[in-house]
Order: structure tokens, then C-alpha cells, then sequence
């Protein structure tokens, strides 16, 4: 017995280490990046699933550790396929479309048909797991129906070309897609190609030879067009610099500066001079990447990721960077074509305008007391004005307080989260912040800042949690064990702000479970039982909505909470005597045990009056445990 667990051990610890190894592949090329993307995700959730089963070797049925033998097959051989899809030529790829799209078929089917192998209902793992194998299986049921090879008109457009004469110059428009689908933007890029090409026919034998000296031919023509491209652009731009291009830039010509490759804009790769990060963490110039969007595009231009957010962030540290170089080559800075000032009321009632760049760059100092002063000024205009809100915003304070929440300064944590709240109120913030990967911020703060700065992080997880969609990301950032942490040992006020937040993430069913493990469930029904608990109201809420999950039914129904639940039922207030009779219901399904103490404590009455005189949930929830009771007498 004993060895077959280790074996088992042994296959879960691999499972897990190449699962991890797959989703830390990058790299891929773009005309097979989406495809590549998907297969990763959907490998990435399939993690959770190992993990648990590794807790429980004992339990997991010999079917199950075939399926598990089967999985370290398919997960082998997808880590193989997405090694390819980083190092293969983009046109081999378009070539051999269909042969690329039966590899990724084969994959999902090998991975559908080894996961519906295993009978997660009869495994001892969560139901939030279950729930997300489910998930996965469908999605590779539907890669199999769906899967788009790449490059149906690449393909076309590269045949054109290719069975045309080598002396006949081709289609300019197709030439332009073919670059732009493959980002083909410089010489250099083609080098890179045909070096691809070349590794592939020794990769794939002679067979593919002649197809490769076709293709050949068609780089060149690509690699004329991006010449003649890039000697019209500089033609251009000699022709306009007297009506067109500004003195900065005619300077930088005159100079033959160097610009640095981080300077420059991945679109236009002209230097910069309003930077803005996108959701992708890549930056461009402000005027590129808003035409770029407003063709209609949703994937980021660098590494054609699919775009979470349109959100664009001032970079502002680049912007600085930018400026300082300028000034040190004699260069005029760019400067934006509007100053943002914020408003501040002084003590006699007035108002002065601040100039934000100032406060921004005093954020960045690396005087610790300046960065302090500079957060809390920040946070107090924040808090006093909307307007404020925004253009605090708008001019990219916000990943500069991000990595403020990191510094061993306890109280510059504290005021750079407290900004976060204050501007988080502002509804395009809330993005804005997510975009900003300022959850794990948030996070440490809340685990090892001061109290008030923890209260201030579980109120800026509830504030941002009101986004369905940062429902399930906060969840999966360890937020929700450090909530429970400090509900549980918090300060009043501490306890008000992990339970308000609790309880938004809590609306999405994945997180309840989290909540449990984390060992929520025992102090609710403390709270819950104790006479006088200044938080019972609350607790008694949260349990009603966790009390629905398996593992919270259970823990509740450890702790013989039924005759205070009963009690409140019949004295509580209107509110509580709903959620008592929630966490009753959920008890009493299935468990004719729980129905028949309910009903010998003397739950009937108090049940019949709120079913007559309650609000529409008291009633509805009243008829649900009447219902229960009714069905048992009929036993």
C-alpha cells in the first residue's frame, strides 16, 4: 500500500512540476501565440487538481491513477508542441497549418479523454476544483471543434507571391499584411526567419527543401518592401521637418543621436514623449498605441496578448527618464500639452493649485521622508475632491504607489494604500489599479503593515471587489487568507472591513471555499453564539452565504450552532432572523436529523410568523424550511 501511494505521489509531484514548467513557457511566435495561450491556461488550471489529489494519495482510486499516467503522456507532448511553436519558423508554421492544427486536435482529445477518466465526484477534493476540471474539460471538448489554425490568408497571400516570377514586384497590400500579421518590421526580422527556415529543413528533411527555397524568395521580396518602406518614411520625414516635426526632434536628426531602445515606441520606434503602459505592461506612445485601439485592434501590438483593459496608464518614470536624457544631450524635453494641477483648500478657505509632475516625481525620490510626506499630501487630496481623484490618475501615480507598499516604512505603506482607497472610488480607477498589479501590494500590506493600514487594504479589496471580474482575480491572490486573519484578530474596525470584503468575494462561488479552508467558520459561529458579539449581525450574514458551500455545511454542523440559530429565529432582529433561518435551511437539507432538533427547539412558530410577516426573503426562506419540516412529518 505504502508504495503504491509514493507512486502516486510520484506521478502528482511530476504532474505538478510540468504543469508549472508549461506555464512558464513564453516566447511563442505570433502567428501561433493565441492557439499557444489557450493550451497553457487551460494546463495552469489543471494545477489545483494535482495539488489536492497530492494531499490525499490514499484515497485516489486505481482508474484515477491510470487517467493521472495518461495526463504525464498529454502533458509531456504539449510541453514538447508549445517548445516548437517558440523556435519554429512563423512560415513553416502557415505551410503546415493543417499538419499543426491535428497536433493541437490530437492534444485536446488526449487530455479530454484522460480527464473524463477521472470520477472527481468520488475524490476528497474541493467542490471550487471540481468545478474548475469541469471547466477545463469542456474547453478542450470545444478546442477540438473550434481550433483555428493560423494563417488561412497568410497562407493564401505567401502562395501568391510564391508562384509568381522572381522579377515581378508583388501586391503592395499583401506584402502589408503579411508583415504586419507577422511582425515582420525590420531587416533583422527576416534574418531571423530564414534562420528558422533553415533549422526547419534539417529539423524536418529533405521533403520540405523546396518549399523552403520558394519561401526563400518570398522573404526577399518582404525584406525589399520593409526597405523601400523605411526609405519612404525617412523621405518623409525630411520633406515635413520644416512644417511637421518639432524642434526636439529636427535636433536629434541634426546630432545623430543614439536613442535608447527603451525610449522608443514599439509602433512608430520614434522617441517618446507621452509613455503609457497598457494592460500587457508594455509601453508605447500615447498618440500610437490610442490609433492602434481605435482601428478596433483588442491585442497588445508587442506580444499580441489579448488586452484584459483599453486603460492607458502614464508612465511616469519613463517620462522622467525620457526628460533627463534629453536635457543631458542637449535635446529640448517633450513636455505635455496640458500641466495637471490638483486643487487644495488652504486653511483660510481658499484654494492652490498643485502641479501633479512635482508630486510625482517626489514619489520617486529616493529620500524616504520625502516619499512619506509626498504620499500623505496625496492622500488627502484624493480624499477631499473626485476631480483630484481622476487626475491623479490620469497623470500615473498609481504604479508609483504601488511600489510604495512594499517599503520597510510602515507609514508610507499606510498612506500609499489609503491613496489607493481614496482613488478607488472612482470607478475607471478600479481598473486602472487592477491594471496596475496592485493586488499583491495590497496583499503584503494587509498581512504585515500596521493595523490601520491593514484596515485601509481589506477596505480597498472591498471597494475594488465591486468588479465581478476582480472578484475571481483578488480571490486567487491570497487575499482572502489574509481577510480572515485579520477578521479574526483584528482591531472592531479591522473586523468590519475583512467582513464587508469577505463577503463581496465571497458572491463568487470559487472563493467561498477559500474563506473555509482558511478557518473562517469556526469564528463566525463564535461570533454567531456568544451573547452581546458587537459582530454577530455580520457573522451571522457571512455564514448565510458560506454556510451554502459542502465544507461550510459541515463545519457549521460541528459546532452545535442550531439552538442560537433557533433563538434568533424567534427574538432576533428582522435582518438576522432571515440569515438565521438561511443557515437553517442549508443545515436541514438532506440531514433529517437537523430538521427534527430544529423543530424540537421550537422553530415552527417563529417560522410560520415570518413567512407571514417578513420581507420577500424571510418568507421565501421561512417557506423553504416549512417546506423541509413538512416533508419529514409526511415521513
Amino acid at each position: 500500500m505504502e508504495e503504491e501511494e509514493c507512486e502516486v505521489s510520484s506521478v502528482l509531484n511530476h504532474l505538478i512540476l510540468a504543469a508549472t514548467e508549461i506555464s512558464e513557457i513564453d516566447g511563442f511566435k505570433h502567428v501561433i501565440k493565441r492557439q499557444c495561450f489557450d493550451l497553457s491556461r487551460r494546463i495552469r488550471f489543471l494545477a489545483p487538481l494535482f495539488q489536492e489529489l497530492l494531499d490525499v494519495t490514499d484515497a485516489v482510486p486505481n482508474d484515477a491513477v491510470s487517467a493521472l499516467l495518461s495526463l504525464k503522456k498529454a502533458l509531456a507532448s504539449a510541453k514538447e508542441l508549445l517548445h516548437f511553436c517558440c523556435r519554429a519558423s512563423q512560415v513553416f508554421m502557415i505551410l503546415e497549418r493543417e499538419q499543426i492544427k491535428c497536433k493541437f486536435n490530437d492534444l485536446a482529445f488526449n487530455f479530454e479523454e484522460a480527464i473524463g477518466k477521472i470520477s472527481c465526484d468520488k475524490l476528497h477534493i474541493s467542490e471550487e476544483v471540481k468545478e474548475q476540471v469541469a471547466l477545463v474539460t469542456a474547453q478542450f471538448g470545444r478546442a477540438r471543434e473550434l481550433f483555428d489554425p493560423p494563417g488561412l490568408q497568410l497562407y493564401d497571400n505567401l502562395l501568391s507571391i510564391c508562384n509568381q516570377s522572381y522579377d515581378v514586384i508583388p501586391e503592395q497590400d499583401k506584402l502589408h499584411i503579411i508583415c504586419e500579421k507577422l511582425h515582420f518590421t525590420n531587416v533583422g526580422d527576416i534574418k531571423q526567419e530564414l534562420i528558422a527556415l533553415d533549422k526547419m529543413v534539417v529539423d524536418m528533411g529533405a521533403h520540405f527543401e523546396k518549399s523552403t527555397q520558394d519561401m526563400s524568395t518570398v522573404l526577399k521580396k518582404i525584406e525589399d518592401f520593409i526597405l523601400t518602406e523605411s526609405a519612404d518614411v525617412i523621405m518623409l520625414s525630411s520633406d515635413d521637418s520644416s512644417t511637421q516635426a518639432d524642434e526636439s526632434y529636427t535636433k536629434l536628426c541634426s546630432q545623430s543621436l543614439v536613442i535608447p531602445d527603451e525610449f522608443r515606441c514599439p509602433i512608430s520606434l520614434e522617441l517618446m514623449k507621452d509613455p503609457v503602459i497598457i494592460s500587457t505592461g508594455q509601453t508605447y506612445e500615447r498618440a500610437c498605441i490610442k490609433k492602434w485601439l481605435e482601428e478596433g485592434h483588442g491585442t497588445c501590438p508587442k506580444t499580441q496578448q489579448i488586452l484584459s483593459s483599453s486603460v492607458l496608464i502614464p508612465n511616469h518614470v519613463l517620462y522622467i527618464l525620457i526628460s533627463n536624457w534629453c536635457e543631458a544631450n542637449g535635446v529640448e524635453p517633450p513636455k505635455r500639452t496640458e500641466k495637471l494641477r490638483l486643487c487644495k483648500a488652504t486653511s483660510d478657505g481658499s484654494s492652490e493649485f498643485i502641479d501633479i509632475d512635482t508630486l510625482l516625481s517626489r514619489l520617486t525620490s529616493s529620500d524616504i521622508e520625502d516619499q512619506r510626506c509626498t504620499a500623505e499630501e496625496l492622500r488627502l487630496l484624493a480624499k477631499r475632491s473626485s476631480q483630484n481623484r481622476i487626475l491623479i490618475a490620469e497623470a500615473g501615480a498609481i504604479p508609483l504607489l504601488v511600489d510604495l507598499l512594499y517599503v520597510p516604512d510602515k507609514r508610507t505603506q499606510e498612506h500609499a494604500v489609503t491613496v489607493l482607497l481614496n482613488l478607488s472610488i472612482c470607478g475607471n480607477n478600479k481598473e486602472r489599479i487592477m491594471a496596475s498589479e496592485a493586488v499583491p501590494g495590497i496583499v503584503h500590506v494587509l498581512k504585515n503593515g500596521v493595523m490601520e493600514a491593514r484596515e485601509n487594504a481589506a477596505a480597498t479589496l472591498f471597494s475594488l471587489s465591486a468588479l465581478n471580474e476582480n472578484k475571481v482575480l483578488i480571490g486567487a491572490s491570497g487575499a482572502i487568507k489574509a481577510l480572515v486573519t485579520l477578521f479574526c484578530e483584528g482591531s472592531q474596525r479591522g473586523k468590519m472591513d475583512a467582513a464587508t470584503a469577505l463577503f463581496n468575494l465571497c458572491l463568487y462561488q470559487g472563493n467561498k471555499g477559500r474563506a473555509i479552508r482558511a478557518g473562517i467558520m469556526p469564528k463566525l459561529t463564535e461570533m454567531v453564539t456568544e451573547p452581546g458579539e458587537e459582530m454577530r449581525d455580520v457573522a451571522l450574514a457571512l455564514m448565510a452565504l458560506l454556510v451554502s458551500h459542502p465544507e461550510g455545511k459541515a463545519v457549521v454542523g460541528s459546532m452545535n450552532a442550531m439552538p442560537t440559530l433557533v433563538d434568533i429565529v424567534t427574538n432576533g432582529s428582522p435582518k438576522n432572523k432571515e440569515n438565521a433561518t438561511s443557515v437553517l435551511v442549508y443545515l436541514c437539507i438532506g440531514d433529517p436529523m437537523n430538521v427534527s432538533s430544529a423543530c424540537s427547539l421550537g422553530v415552527i412558530n417563529p417560522l410560520l410568523d415570518l413567512a407571514e410577516n417578513g420581507s420577500d426573503r424571510g418568507k421565501r426562506k421561512a417557506a423553504q424550511l416549512l417546506e423541509l419540516i413538512g416533508i419529514l412529518r409526511s415521513l
